[in-house]
C-alpha cells in the first residue's frame, strides 16, 4: 500500500498554514500509523496475539459499560 501525500500550496497562502495542512492530511488518512506498524517485523503469532488482546479488552469495556448502566 503505497501513499504519496501532497498538497498544492497558494501563491498567498503562508508555508505554515500549508504545513499544518500537510499534516493534517497525512494523520488523517493514518501514513504515519501504517509506517509505525510496519517498521518491524512481527511474527505472525504476536500479531494473533495483540489482535486477541485488544478484543478482550474491547469486550471487557462492553461488559463494564453495561453493568454500569444496569446499576442506575
Amino acid at each position: 500500500m503505497s501513499h504519496i501525500a501532497y498538497i498544492e500550496v497558494g501563491s498567498e497562502e503562508p508555508l505554515e498554514k500549508a504545513i499544518k495542512r500537510f499534516k493534517r492530511m497525512v494523520e488523517k488518512e493514518g501514513i504515519i500509523r501504517e509506517w509505525k506498524k510496519r517498521e518491524f517485523f512481527e511474527k505472525p503469532s504476536a500479531i494473533l496475539n495483540r489482535k486477541k488482546k485488544a478484543l478482550e479488552r474491547k469486550r471487557m469495556k462492553r461488559q463494564r459499560k453495561l453493568a454500569s448502566m444496569k446499576s442506575y
